[in-house]
């Protein structure tokens, strides 16, 4: 038998968002969705609105960033557990890299126009995402820093990006 799960539910089983409050999940619950995503389809374009960002339940995402004259450079990779897109939480609200289906992907999309009203309404709600989003940010400028270094060094690794 199959069970069926609601958003709330979800959200509390994923671990971005361990230590969350229920009635902060049932606040967030009300801004989700279930999505779906075919290999090769875009959750995120670079450049375009910033207005959602997604829980991944299943599949890999690659977080991209487009470089000139080299195309695509991978920065990360997102699998079951792990999110993309934080660009709805900063004016202009336009997304920073793209995120990329690799394989087939299920997951909680929540509506960033939402969360943003539900934050200003409850400030522990914004400290609480903006806590975990911080985080996210600081690993992703991280690995963008590694794979820059990567390039720049006409694709040989340094000791610095390796370690």
């Amino acid at each position: 038998m199959v069970e069926i799960k609601n958003i709330r539910t979800l959200l509390a089983e994923n671990a971005f968002l361990q230590g969350m409050s229920d009635d902060h999940l049932q606040t967030m619950a009300g801004c989700g969705k279930l999505v779906r995503f075919k290999p090769g389809e875009f959750l995120l374009r670079e450049g375009d609105t910033a207005d959602t960002f997604y829980l991944i339940r299943d599949g890999d995402v690659a977080i991209e960033s487009d470089v000139p004259a080299a195309g695509p450079l991978s920065v990360a990779r997102v699998g079951a557990g792990g999110i993309t897109g934080y660009s709805w939480l900063f004016p202009p609200h336009r997304n920073g890299f793209d995120s990329l289906a690799l394989t087939d992907v299920s997951a909680v999309a929540l509506d960033g126009e939402c969360l943003r009203g539900k934050a200003e309404a409850d400030h522990e709600l914004g400290y609480q995402l903006m806590k975990r989003f911080a985080q996210v940010m600081l690993d992703r400028l991280q690995a963008t820093r590694r794979q820059m270094m990567d390039v720049y060094s006409n694709g040989k690794r340094s000791d610095a990006a390796s370690g």
